[in-house]
């Protein structure tokens, strides 16, 4: 199956800005038999790319300098990607970083007394360590349901677990925080997803990995209670949000700005 994703991502500032530095990690990977870019390109207008790389997640990075002066700035992502049916099963490890490093917790993933407390609801009757995960996921979304406006990029899993709900992101640093607390290692994923009953959407996806011996990866899908498919692109991938965001960046000057996101994805 093929995605058509157009992301255009617009920042509107008070006053003309000075200087600023945005970092996007906006470029799907490439993994042979789950998804291949046909085509992928990102325009901006109001600064102009300084960098390309690939960090030690194996995320493609690009450095933007916002051009003197500007009081907006437009990034445009657009291309088409191909999915295979993978049914949430990256399979083995790969690339630069050992596996090992993904069992470390983070400031955004320390599982503290409501993460280790909720791992200890689960109890051990399970046939093996996936459909405990899969308890886990479920167990997840009812403690906090799918809610905007109660978290921020920086919320904690200690902190979504204790708010009136959470987004996204919230559930899958829970979900990491426990995981990796079971002894399994765990990262995050941000990407886009097709979503069913609409085209129009205002973010990108997030969502985890967990890893199990003689399978390796396999994604977790806690918001939606599934495991990803072929509506599902991988774009970035680290320990927490932080490592995987779209866009990071710093300015100088006192401007204040105002966000606004457009994504479609579609056959």
């Amino acid at each position: 199956m093929k995605l058509r994703v157009e992301h255009i991502t617009r920042y509107h500032y008070d006053a003309p800005v000075k200087y600023a530095l945005q970092q996007l990690k906006l470029t799907p990977k490439n993994r042979p038999g789950q998804q291949h870019i046909v085509d992928w390109a990102i325009d901006i207008e109001g600064g102009a790319q300084q960098l390309h790389y690939t960090d030690h997640h194996g995320n493609g990075v690009d450095l933007i300098a916002i051009d003197g002066g500007v009081t907006e700035l437009t990034i445009r992502c657009h291309g088409t990607v191909e999915l295979e049916t993978w049914d949430g099963v990256i399979g083995a490890h790969r690339g630069a970083m050992p596996q090992w490093i993904f069992l470390r917790p983070t400031p955004l993933t320390r599982a503290g007394r409501q993460v280790r407390a909720l791992t200890a609801q689960l109890g051990r009757d399970y046939a093996n360590d996936i459909e405990r995960a899969h308890a886990l996921s479920a167990l997840i979304i009812d403690r906090l349901a799918y809610r905007i406006g109660f978290t921020d990029a920086e919320t904690t899993a200690e902190q979504a677990l204790g708010s009136d709900g959470g987004v996204c992101q919230d559930h899958a640093h829970i979900f990491i925080a426990a995981m990796r607390h079971l002894g399994h290692p765990a990262r995050y994923v941000s990407g886009y997803l097709m979503m069913n009953d609409r085209t129009q959407q205002d973010a990108t996806h997030a969502w985890a990995e967990a890893h199990f011996d003689h399978i390796g990866w396999i994604g977790f899908d806690v918001s939606n209670g599934h495991s990803p498919d072929q509506r599902y692109i991988r774009v970035a991938t680290g320990l927490d949000y932080r490592d995987a965001a779209p866009v990071r960046g710093m300015r100088y000057g006192a401007a204040q700005e105002n966000l606004v996101v457009q994504l479609q994805v579609q056959q």
